[in-house]
């Protein structure tokens, strides 16, 4: 009757019987709970020492379309003036924690709250519960806390990556908490991971506790920075010219003086109405002497610039006075020209 074990029992084909009264026996909860439909298993854990039962069993139908059926019809049903309270199992089989996978963070810095645990731990793998920061009656942090992940592979890599790192100036320690039961075991032992690995297997998911707003939004954003007004854009390119008047003269350098009022510059290079100068105005043609021992200088051209007195078609200039072409060395004469030419 009680011969299969409590976890090994079909959860989705299981319910929960509760309040029942200590002169209930299994053969009495077998009787009552196969009105609902075949049972296949009655479990009601007992005492190590007493061996009477704890209020509580578990019932095993033989499919899940009865156990629902009798969560429906059983529950509040008086057994010994007690009602009982019957539900389905599987409800109960998802607790937060129960995986095991829970870490204990130590030696924490007054700062740090829950909000930076959150903060920091989660980006290794999804909490089943909000994170935990001892503290004392004050509300002042006692240096330690705890965060819960649903697997054993994100609580091993927050282990290996967080363990001996600086989280606001101090050193943390990262590491598998105690087990409640007092025995001085941690969790994250092999029989954690086997019961583990059977549930991923059964495709059974850990119930996850929702977080609190404050954990899920961002940083605070601070005061909002005053808009800047660009000036206005003026037709002149930035420049205002009604700010002219108000600027003083640049100063002329070290060592030189201002030049007088009514001072002019350079006249300029052309003539009167924008004509240009007539031929020989301004500088004077002089040229310096010609040097001794050489024939004098021809005078200068006065029929101005393009048409020289000795221009000779070709490009074919006539040597100077006193001054011939070297023997046998005649240039060609320019074409159309007999042979002769110039000379």
């Amino acid at each position: 009757m009680s011969g299969a074990k409590h976890w090994e029992q079909d959860k989705e084909a299981t319910v929960y019987v509760g309040n029942i009264d200590e002169r209930a026996t299994d053969a009495l909860i077998w009787e009552l709970m196969v009105q609902a439909g075949p049972v296949v298993n009655v479990h009601l854990p007992k005492d190590r020492v007493t061996q009477s039962h704890q209020g509580f069993g578990f019932v095993e139908f033989n499919g899940e379309v009865d156990a629902d059926y009798a969560a429906k019809i059983m529950n509040g049903i008086r057994l010994y003036g007690k009602a009982l309270r019957v539900n389905k199992a599987s409800a109960d089989k998802q607790k937060p924690l129960e995986i095991g996978a829970e870490l204990f963070i130590g030696n924490l810095d007054p700062m740090v709250d829950e909000k930076v645990l959150y903060d920091t731990f989660s980006r290794f793998g999804t909490l089943i519960a909000p994170p935990k920061v001892a503290r004392d009656d004050n509300g002042l942090s006692k240096g330690y806390g705890f965060v819960s992940y649903s697997s054993f592979e994100a609580s091993d890599d927050a282990i290996n990556n967080m363990n001996g790192q600086f989280l606001m100036n101090k050193d943390i320690s990262v590491q598998y908490a105690y087990k409640k039961d007092g025995k001085g075991e941690r969790h994250g032992d092999e029989a954690e991971r086997m019961l583990a690995a059977q549930a991923k297997k059964h495709n059974v998911t850990i119930e996850t506790q929702p977080m609190p707003p404050a954990l899920l939004q961002g940083p605070t954003p601070g005061p909002a920075a005053p808009p800047v007004v660009a000036p206005p854009a003026m037709a002149t390119g930035g420049f205002d010219p009604s700010l002219a008047a108000g600027i003083p003269p640049p100063r002329p350098p070290v060592g030189f003086a201002p030049p007088p009022v009514g001072h002019r510059g350079p006249p300029p290079p052309f003539g009167v109405n924008g004509a240009p100068p007539p031929p020989g105005a301004g500088r004077q043609n002089v040229l310096p002497p010609a040097p001794s021992g050489l024939p004098a200088r021809p005078p200068p051209s006065q029929a101005g610039y393009g048409s020289p007195a000795d221009f000779h078609p070709g490009s074919f200039r006539m040597p100077p006075p006193g001054f011939g072409p070297p023997p046998g060395n005649v240039p060609p004469p320019p074409p159309g020209f007999a042979p002769g030419y110039g000379r």
